[in-house]
């Protein structure tokens, strides 16, 4: 098959001594030709397209190289030394459809990429319909939030043991990451122990909502390897001390939102519990109730009925999660925006209803 000469006269020489004009004129009609006929053509038909258009596309404009790059990414038998080529590209807008799905990518070059190529890259990669461990170490290691947790739910994604302690690590600090890992059908049952020991409770209520039956068995039985059977020593609280301490701030007039708010950034969860029901006559258990439930919603009607500012209440939140554990940023903007536009009356509405029920 002499596709050179019989396309375009003088090939050999255009390659090797041809302005970037003649070789990107070149370049565009060789890859029409190769494309029109790629489904007929054999390995060694490929192999040839390869070994001019390698020395070619790189000459052609980054449209031009873009609008191949996409169509090469859907065959199979693409030209596999200039798919590659093209995967390595700066520009991630020639690198991305290849990097996200094509099969004529090899491993090599796919680790290659994701240690020298930046975010874009990464995340393209993560996409893929299957990775393999060697290069989802490299993605779990230099990836932003949004590329780990991309990889982290790509059911074709492997990753190695050293892959999985990246993962469970970085989740510690990422609620999203942690439900995204907990789901996965290839996490075993150490990794799982792991990820929960590190998780605050509340993600661990919602991963157990959202887990097949089968996981929610291997959850419970997680949960009391880590913290044992629980008992009733553990669950109840001794509010005494803190109304004791709250009622003397009280007769002291130094019971205020200050206060309040020293209390949370100390993580003294029975003097919030106290102070909150000495503001806004509720009771303790009523208090205690709303601050363990499932939704950061009580925590906002709470703050807004009784005139607390935002930093107060994201101090509460974050006393929800426990000592070193805070919400991540996309759940506390969220909380914010949602308490910003909160009316006084509606959680002032709200907490009368908690007040009636308790009394009845």
């Amino acid at each position: 098959m002499a596709v050179g000469p019989s396309l375009i006269p003088g090939l050999d020489d255009i390659v090797k001594n041809g302005d970037p004009r003649r070789r990107a004129e070149a370049a565009r009609k060789i890859s029409e030709l190769f494309l029109a006929g790629a489904a007929q053509f054999r390995s060694q038909h490929v192999d040839l397209f390869d070994g001019i258009l390698t020395g070619l596309v790189p000459y052609t404009e980054i449209a031009a190289r873009v609008a191949l790059a996409e169509r090469l990414s859907a065959l199979g038998n693409a030209p596999p030394a200039l798919v590659n080529q093209l995967a390595r590209e700066d520009e991630i807008s020639v690198a991305g459809p290849l990097l996200r799905r094509s099969p004529a990518v090899v491993e090599p070059t796919l680790i290659e990429v994701a240690r020298r190529k930046g975010q874009g890259h990464l995340l393209a990669m993560s996409e893929r319909p299957t990775l393999p461990v060697g290069v989802t170490d490299v993605i779990v290691r230099r990836g932003d939030r949004e590329v780990v947790r991309r990889v982290a739910g790509n059911a074709g994604a492997q990753f190695s043991q050293t892959g999985y302690s990246a993962l469970i690590k970085r989740a510690c600090d990422d609620g999203v990451l942690t439900l995204t890992v907990g789901r996965r059908d290839d996490l075993g049952a150490p990794q799982l122990k792991e990820l929960l020991a590190g998780s605050a409770e509340i993600v661990r209520r919602r991963l157990f909502e959202a887990a097949k039956p089968g996981k929610k068995a291997a959850i419970n039985q997680a949960m009391v390897e880590i913290i044992g059977a629980p008992k009733a020593s553990e669950i109840r609280r001794d509010f005494a001390p803190a109304q004791r301490a709250i009622l003397s701030l009280h007769h002291a007039g130094e019971l205020d939102e200050a206060a309040l708010l020293n209390f949370a950034k100390a993580h003294k969860y029975e003097e919030c519990v106290a102070a909150l029901s000495a503001l806004s006559a509720a009771r303790i258990a009523t208090i205690d109730r709303l601050l363990m439930g499932e939704r950061h919603d009580p925590v906002l009607i709470l703050g807004r009925a009784t005139g607390l500012e935002w930093a107060t209440v994201r101090a509460l939140i974050v006393l929800r999660l426990g000592p070193g554990r805070v919400p991540s940023a996309t759940d506390i903007e969220r909380a914010r925006l949602n308490f910003e536009r909160l009316a006084a009356s509606t959680a002032q509405r709200v907490l009368s209803f908690w007040q009636t029920r308790q009394t009845a």
